[in-house]
């Protein structure tokens, strides 16, 4: 009897502290503006804004294009009838905060803003708005912003733009260093722009980490780390020793064609030109490169400034693969390099007659028009 006593209590007890702890349940979110998200990589980079989407058709169905901005959204600053907010700017979205979070630095339209989470807020405008960032990225639209929080503020210029029912952000435009995000909503859409300076950074720095691991037993990586920072006129301190490593490090070196012409460039690159000459003999004299790669090798000597060794390697070509496309128009570029333009148009003849296809046809056609204008002026 009594431990039935003593369970009675207990369930009691539960029962009665059940309210304070327990949370609410999931229900659709409010005014049916659902959840969204969009994510999109710059390089290493991850932005993303997670936000909640109205229509322009409210909740009772009733059609409010033509009555968006400047009455449903005010322009500038407004009061929102709550929490004494009397001066504050719309949510940019609906229900919870629009949330834009980068992972790593980045400049918004020119602005710094460090990695992490922010409360997108905006002053709508007819000619310009205003995108405000705020370090408060918890809170329930903008009934408790305080410009205090404010991270980042930049201008933008709105757009006319097709028809969307449902707001949303969209990624308008992108490339390898940046992306253009958009408020779209009815006919307007808000772009901005979020830009990585630092990119080449990032990328050597992560370069440098994985081959510290398990990637630092394969050349191939060694070699794929210095193309990158010869490639893009990045790091070439650091390619170089990325290259360095390619051709002799311990257990993973391989002088082949491939890594002595790069470690060669790295060194043209650093104003090494005597090592260089010294890695592009031994890369010539090992085990013969094709033609292709020999004329491609030659053409990277060429576009870091050092026709003089490109030209060795242009005619070790021509010695070996006399015959074969594209040695004639190496020889061609490389004498229209040095200034001598008469022997260039030679060569670029015999290069029109090995031309595999039409492409290539057309384009030593263009070299020869070009070069005879030039000669014919002198």
């Amino acid at each position: 009897m009594h431990r039935r006593i003593t369970f009675a209590l207990a369930l009691a007890a539960l029962v009665a502290a059940a309210p304070a702890r327990s949370q609410s349940i999931t229900r659709p979110p409010d005014g049916d503006n659902q959840r969204s998200s969009v994510s999109q990589w710059i390089g290493l980079v991850k932005v993303s804004v997670d936000y909640n989407s109205p229509d322009v058709h409210g909740p009772a169905g009733e059609d409010r294009a033509g009555h968006i901005w400047g009455e449903l959204v005010p322009y500038g600053l407004h009061d929102l009838g709550f929490n004494d907010c009397t001066s504050c700017p719309w949510r940019a979205g609906a229900n919870e905060n629009t949330v834009f979070t980068v992972s790593h630095d980045v400049l918004v339209d020119g602005k710094p803003l460090a990695a992490g989470a922010y409360g997108v807020h905006m002053l709508a405008g007819q000619d310009e708005w205003t995108v405000i960032f705020s370090r408060n990225s918890t809170s329930w639209g903008s009934f408790t912003y305080d410009p205090r929080e404010d991270a980042v503020r930049i201008t933008v210029k709105p757009q006319k733009n097709a028809y969307h029912e449902w707001l949303d952000y969209s990624f308008t435009d992108r490339k390898p260093a940046q992306a253009t995000v958009a408020m779209q909503w009815e006919n307007l859409a808000v772009p901005f722009t979020i830009s990585v300076p630092n990119i080449h950074d990032l990328y050597v720095e992560q370069m440098s980490r994985e081959l510290r691991g398990s990637h630092q037993f394969t050349w191939t990586n060694w070699e794929a780390a210095a193309q990158y920072c010869l490639t893009n006129k990045t790091h070439l301190k650091e390619g170089l020793a990325f290259a360095q490593k390619a051709v002799s490090g311990q257990f993973v070196g391989s002088e082949n064609f491939k890594t002595l012409g790069t470690l060669a460039q790295l060194q043209l690159a650093n104003g090494m030109k005597q090592e260089a000459k010294q890695t592009i003999a031994k890369a010539m004299n090992g085990v013969p490169p094709g033609v292709i790669e020999t004329h491609m090798f030659a053409r990277g000597l060429q576009i870091r400034g050092s026709n003089d060794l490109a030209m060795d390697v242009f005619l070790t070509n021509a010695k070996r693969h006399a015959k074969q496309w594209p040695v004639q128009l190496g020889l061609a570029r490389g004498y229209a390099t040095s200034g001598n333009k008469k022997k260039a148009l030679e060569h670029a003849r015999l290069a029109l007659a090995q031309a595999p296809d039409e492409p290539n046809r057309k384009n030593v056609q263009a070299l020869i028009k070009e070069w005879e204008s030039t000669t014919a002026v002198k």
